[in-house]
């Protein structure tokens, strides 16, 4: 019987899910997900400035509940646990003290947005973003964005940094360091208390943070500093070099392995991102276009190091070596709005109604919650079987999917979303059509920045909540795309990638592509393109580029 197990931590927008995985096949033996209270309250955020902030003890309450009960559904022993890895999303920073202790955590700062996770959906810093790239481009020596597409965006690292310091005084003079949110949840769990002698995430500095090796680095003093002061001085106690996640961030504190009812010997990988987790999950090769559908969507490809060459892809989210696989190239491009869009109009059509329940005098009580609980529950269900009703023919209605602005390709997050072609018989079911078309719009626009730039792409593969309970929006992808798409079989699959470099970090399987090899899930559906739906999507594909030109300019 196999005795060496791992688990995959994978936070997403919402909430936080582990699973444990037997190395030897895949097999989940047990999974829980725990949401986070904080946030689904809507505290800290202010969805009209474009603010989301997360509170830190969502995390670390959710990492030690569901770690407990997979543990504890499972029956395997504490000696059986090899290794964990953590995967997050990104940028999502956080300012800390000198011993790495989120300065949310502390009275004075438990209830300052500034001091928590500025989550990767968080626009707060267009201005700062613009001024990063304004910089990059006049400046006289290297475009530090290069690697990045050429364009820095607002929901990256040092822009969101930027904008807090220059907002709130207080959490700018007691930043020590700012760590990413993989980085965080890693050194607490190997108990690290000095944010200079950690080993950061290869995915979140490349990616994100402008840090390329043929600079040293991250990007040098005297370009933060024409910024503000604090960002040049912030680069030393930041990090030089930086480490991809099959590698060994350090073992279990006694902390936390008495919290969780772990051993110390526990490997703890370096952190990741959960989109290249996921690629990982879902059995991402060279060629293959992974897209980790859920609130938003990161697209990710994997190229080896001679066929790029030096090759930049201009309007993505970066290339960097070792960032999903390594030893390759990892290429990340993605959609700031994706589940979102939906769940945007979702709201907009339930609020009201909700209100309208809620001070009803028909109805008492336990009659009001049933009714709001079953509105939330069946309220997309019945929009997608109606959407799906309606002939693909009569798509008139053209939507563009920047409600959250654009991510790729060419970040633009000051971009807004719009809608045209309406009429008196564009009901809710045909405007919701317009918009899983238009996001459907939106990576197809990613596949052909990517063919544009001869990187090649044969197969499609989804992954995520999206993909694997609607088939609205993945029978409209594949006929926008005019691609099969493949359907991972795992629910959990950045969390599966979590387990697979986790297992890699513990020795036990000899590198990431050995350990896909071994305890790859599959797929269980694939969905084929329409003929006759692909001739009609590409011309309302047309139509969408039209109208985005129209609104962008």
């Amino acid at each position: 019987m196999n005795d060496k197990y791992v688990i995959g931590l994978d936070y997403g927008s919402d909430s936080v899910r582990a699973v444990l995985v037997n190395t030897e096949d895949g097999n989940c033996l047990a999974s829980h997900v725990y949401w986070y209270p904080r946030w689904k309250a809507g505290k800290y955020c202010d969805p009209v400035s474009n603010r989301f902030r997360q509170h830190p003890l969502d995390h670390l309450e959710g990492l030690e509940e569901t770690i407990k009960v997979v543990l504890s559904k499972s029956g395997v022993s504490k000696e059986q646990v090899n290794a964990i890895c953590v995967d997050t999303t990104g940028s999502s920073p956080m300012p800390v003290d000198e011993k790495g202790v989120s300065l949310a955590l502390k009275p004075e700062f438990a209830e300052n947005p500034n001091a928590m996770m500025v989550i990767w959906k968080d626009h707060t810093a267009i201005k700062e973003a613009d001024e990063i790239n304004h910089v990059a481009r006049t400046w006289g020596g290297e475009d530090f964005t290069k690697y990045e597409g050429g364009i820095y965006s607002s929901e990256w690292f040092w822009a969101k940094i930027l904008h807090v310091v220059r907002e709130d005084e207080a959490v700018k003079n007691v930043a020590f360091s700012w760590m990413e949110h993989c980085d965080f949840i890693t050194a607490h769990l190997i108990g690290n208390e000095d944010p200079l002698n950690f080993k950061r995430s290869r995915c979140a500095a490349g990616h994100k943070a402008l840090w390329h090796e043929s600079w040293g680095g991250l990007p040098p003093k005297e370009f933060l500093g024409k910024f503000d002061p604090y960002l040049a001085d912030l680069k030393d106690r930041l990090y030089t070099e930086t480490y991809t996640s099959d590698e060994v961030a350090g073992n279990l504190s006694k902390e936390w392995a008495e919290k969780l009812g772990l051993s110390e010997e526990t490997v703890i990988s370096v952190g990741t991102f959960d989109a290249h987790a996921g690629a990982v999950g879902g059995e991402i090769t060279e060629n293959t276009l992974i897209k980790v559908m859920g609130t938003s969507t990161c697209d990710i490809m994997v190229t080896n190091k001679e066929k790029l060459g030096d090759k930049l892809i201009p309007g993505i989210c970066g290339q960097v070596d070792g960032s999903v696989i390594p030893g390759t190239i990892g290429l990340e491009a993605g959609q700031s709005g994706f589940g979102d869009v939906l769940a945007w109009f979702k709201n907009l059509l339930l609020k009201p109604s909700l209100e309208l329940i809620e001070a009803s005098e028909i109805l008492n009580q336990e009659q009001k919650e049933k009714l709001k609980t079953e509105l939330d529950d069946q309220l997309i269900v019945k929009l997608s079987e109606e959407a799906l009703a309606i002939p693909v023919e009569e798509s008139k209605i053209v939507a563009l999917d920047w409600i959250n602005g654009r991510r790729t390709p060419d970040a633009n997050q000051a971009l807004k979303g719009a809608i045209r072609n309406l009429n008196m018989g564009s009901d809710a079911a045909r405007v919701f059509k317009s918009l899983v078309e238009a996001i459907s719009f939106g990576s197809k626009s990613i596949v052909e920045r990517f063919r544009q730039e001869g990187v090649q792409i044969d197969a499609v593969i989804g992954l995520g909540g999206v993909a694997k309970k609607s088939t609205l929006v993945m029978q409209t992808l594949a006929d926008v795309l005019n691609m099969p798409i493949k359907v991972a079989t795992s629910d959990q699959a950045p969390a599966l990638g979590a387990a697979m470099y986790a297992s890699v970090a513990a020795g036990i399987h000899a590198d990431t592509e050995s350990a896909i090899q071994a305890m790859s899930n599959g797929f269980d559906k694939i969905y084929e393109p329409i003929p006759a739906n692909v001739l009609v999507y590409e011309k309302l594909y047309s139509k969408y580029t039209e109208f985005g030109k129209l609104i962008e300019g």
